[in-house]
C-alpha cells in the first residue's frame, strides 16, 4: 500500500507515519511547508510533497500515484474554521475522486446524537458528511478524548491540573467520556487504510466510561500531586474555555471548541474491541514518561515529541 498523509507535522500524522513504514507501507508526508520533514526521524524513510487545502492543483499533485489518502487536518484555532474545513474537504474529496485513491481515511469526532452540537463537533460532522458522499469510499474513524503526550485534550487537562491550586468543576461537566489511547488511534488508522475500501463510521474508544472529574482525578494521581475540586455551577463554557486557554497556554480558540464539547457524553456504541484496549490508567502512565520517541520509528506513540503543536 502507498499511504499518503495529510496533516503529517501534526500530532496524529507524525505518529501515523512511523506506523504505516513499520508496518511495510509505502507513505508520501504531505505539508505546506516540505522543509519542516526534517524534524521528524522518519524524513529519509518518506516522500514529501507539498501540500496546501488551499491550493487545488497541490493536492492533486501531492496524492498522485497513492492508493489510501488519510485526512487529518482539523484547523480550530481560529474564527471560520468550520467554512475553511468544509471547503478543504471538499476539494480533497474531488481530487481523490479524479485520482487512483480507492480509500479515504477521516479521522473524526465522537458525534453525540439528539443534542445541538458545538461548533466543533458540527464542524467534524459536516466534513464526515462530505467523504461519506464522495466518489472515492471513506472510512471514518470517530474518536473521543485521545490521550497521550502532546495532544491537545490531553495536556489541556494535564497542565490545569498541574498549574491550578484548586481545579474548578462545572456541574455540567459531570458528563460521561470513553478516552482512547493514542497508541490505539493509531493502530485503528493502519488497520482503516487496509484491506476492500469501505464507506462507513466507526466508534473509536478505550475500555474505561469515566466522569471527566473522575478523568482528572486519575490523571492527577499518575502526575501524584493533589488538587483540592470545587463545584461550581451556572458557569458558561466560554468563560470556562477562555480561562482554561490562558492558563495553558494553548490556542484560545481551540481550547473554547474543545471545552464546548464537554457538555455532551462522549462514549461510544458497544464494541468487543474497546476492552482490548489500554486502560485509561496505562495510557496516562505511558504518556507521563519522560522518554520523548513518539515519532520515531519504533518509539512510543504515548510519548512526547520535539516537534508536538501542543
Amino acid at each position: 500500500m502507498r499511504a499518503f498523509v495529510t496533516g503529517s507535522t501534526g500530532y496524529i500524522g507524525s505518529r501515523l507515519i512511523p506506523a504505516l513504514l513499520e508496518s511495510g507501507h509505502d507513505v508520501v508526508a504531505g505539508m505546506r511547508d516540505p522543509d519542516r520533514a526534517s524534524e521528524f526521524g522518519w524524513a529519509d524513510a518518506v516522500q514529501v510533497r507539498h501540500f496546501d487545502l488551499e491550493e487545488p492543483d497541490s493536492i492533486s499533485a501531492a496524492i498522485a500515484s497513492t492508493d489510501v489518502a488519510y485526512f487529518l487536518v482539523h484547523s480550530m484555532d481560529d474564527k471560520g474554521f468550520e467554512e475553511r474545513d468544509a471547503a478543504g474537504a471538499h476539494a480533497f474529496a474531488d481530487a481523490c475522486g479524479r485520482s487512483d485513491v480507492r480509500q479515504i481515511v477521516y479521522l473524526s469526532g465522537l458525534i453525540p446524537e439528539g443534542v445541538e452540537l458545538s461548533d466543533h463537533l458540527a464542524s467534524r460532522q459536516e466534513v464526515e458528511r462530505i467523504f461519506l458522499d464522495a466518489d472515492t469510499p471513506a472510512n471514518v474513524q470517530r474518536a473521543a478524548l485521545i490521550i497521550g503526550a502532546g495532544s491537545t485534550s490531553f495536556e489541556l487537562v494535564r497542565r490545569l491540573i498541574e498549574r491550578l491550586p484548586v481545579l474548578p468543576i462545572p456541574k455540567w461537566m459531570n458528563t460521561r467520556v470513553q478516552p482512547i489511547a493514542t497508541d490505539d488511534v493509531i493502530t485503528a488508522l493502519v488497520d482503516a487504510g487496509t484491506g476492500e475500501p469501505t464507506n462507513g463510521h466507526h466508534d473509536l474508544g478505550g475500555p474505561d466510561r469515566l466522569s471527566y472529574p473522575q478523568l482528572i482525578g486519575l490523571i492527577a494521581e499518575e502526575l501524584d500531586v493533589r488538587r483540592p475540586r470545587l463545584s461550581i455551577p451556572g458557569i458558561p463554557t466560554g468563560l470556562v474555555g477562555r480561562v482554561a486557554a490562558a492558563v495553558t497556554g494553548i490556542p484560545r480558540n481551540t481550547v473554547v471548541e474543545l471545552v464546548d464539547s464537554l457538555r455532551h457524553d462522549m462514549v461510544c456504541d458497544p464494541d468487543p474491541r474497546s476492552e482490548q484496549r489500554l486502560s485509561t490508567r496505562e495510557a496516562v502512565r505511558r504518556s507521563l514518561n519522560p522518554n520523548r520517541s513518539g515519532t520515531d520509528i519504533g518509539g512510543d506513540h504515548q510519548t512526547a515529541d520535539q516537534a508536538d503543536p501542543a
